[in-house]
């Protein structure tokens, strides 16, 4: 059995860089990984030393044991829509301009097409491990909820108002359910408006059957997996890390660990300054001893308030940039359930 790693948790808290250290710390122990990202600036490859990385899987040229791959979303959708309508209909509803829009403007899209990928390497079953690192958006909740919301998406009320109850034809829906406004549109636009409108809106409701299939094969993996939520103690990153707490046994499992980046060493906390020191060095030294403290209290309030398990990844001047550094960075971690995690 292949075992699932999703790295969650809000932006900019280091998911990425913890994601691909996570990956390293497995393959060296013999383990067959394979490291998804969507993260568009491409911050994983930069760790991994890779110079390009696709929606393919790619194998490591130094690291036996390791693959990566960066999910492209926009790709992800025309598969979704290759996957689960007639080929003829696929074809359409993939080059229509109000589909692109959806995946790209819907709030779940990008999540969706995340797990629904993650979902199909796990299925796999070519790797032993496959640690994801989803999308920041909704702090990661949304890639937990995308699956219900695509398949309220193409089968909610407001669609099967639209196009009627049993799939009419498209001539019924253009002289029936036609809005006065898009006929307005259409004779100002001079375009066939309402007939791409009612074309896309047909099309994505065949989709349905399969989209809410797949739809619990995702959640089915997602339930298997284990869930680390990545934060700092700063408070914006610790509230979106509480949403996990608070929501995700609801739609997975609890997380196996809240892991708190850039911990600062706990022998900071304790240091005073030198009696000769200038004044400005002297203050600079408490408030990063009183930031120490605060650090440690936000850890544990946290695993008090939540019966959380808690890690530390620590503080670095500059975050690793290739594969040694990734390495060194868990191996320097602070009661990472690494073990829990392997297959």
């Amino acid at each position: 059995m292949t075992k699932t790693v999703l790295v969650a948790g809000a932006g900019g808290v280091g998911k990425t860089t913890f994601s691909a250290a996570l990956a390293v710390k497995a393959s060296r122990d013999g383990v067959r990984t394979l490291v998804v990202t969507v993260d568009p600036a491409r911050r994983l490859a930069s760790a991994l030393g890779l110079n390009d990385l696709g929606d393919e899987p790619q194998p490591h040229e130094d690291e036996e044991n390791l693959w990566a791959a960066m999910l492209d979303s926009a790709a992800s959708w025309r598969a979704v829509a290759m996957r689960h309508a007639d080929p003829e209909v696929a074809t359409r509803l993939a080059d229509n301009e109000f589909f692109r829009a959806a995946s790209e403007h819907f709030p779940a899209s990008q999540s969706y097409a995340a797990a629904d990928q993650a979902a199909t390497f796990v299925q796999a079953r070519a790797w032993d491990l496959v640690i994801v690192d989803t999308p920041p958006s909704g702090g990661g909740i949304d890639f937990f909820t995308a699956p219900a919301q695509m398949a309220d998406l193409v089968g909610g009320r407001l669609l099967r108002w639209i196009t009627g109850g049993r799939l009419p034809g498209r001539r019924f829906f253009y002289d029936r359910a036609a809005r006065p406004m898009l006929r307005v549109a259409d004779t100002i636009l001079g375009s066939d408006l309402l007939q791409r409108v009612s074309e896309f809106l047909l099309d994505l409701r065949t989709t349905y059957d399969g989209v809410a299939r797949r739809g619990r094969e995702i959640e089915a993996v997602l339930r298997e997996a284990a869930t680390l939520v990545v934060t700092t103690a700063d408070p914006a990153p610790v509230g979106e890390a509480v949403r996990f707490y608070r929501q995700l046994p609801d739609l997975a499992t609890t997380p196996a660990a809240v892991v708190f980046n850039r911990a600062l060493p706990a022998d900071w906390a304790t240091v005073t300054p030198a009696p000769d020191l200038p004044a400005e060095f002297a203050r600079i030294t408490e408030q990063w001893s009183a930031e120490t403290v605060r650090q440690a209290d936000a850890r544990d309030e946290f695993s008090a308030r939540y019966g959380a398990r808690v890690a530390t990844v620590p503080w670095r001047p500059n975050p690793p940039t290739d594969v040694a550094g990734l390495a060194d960075l868990i191996e320097h971690s602070d009661g990472v359930p690494w073990s829990d995690l392997l297959p």
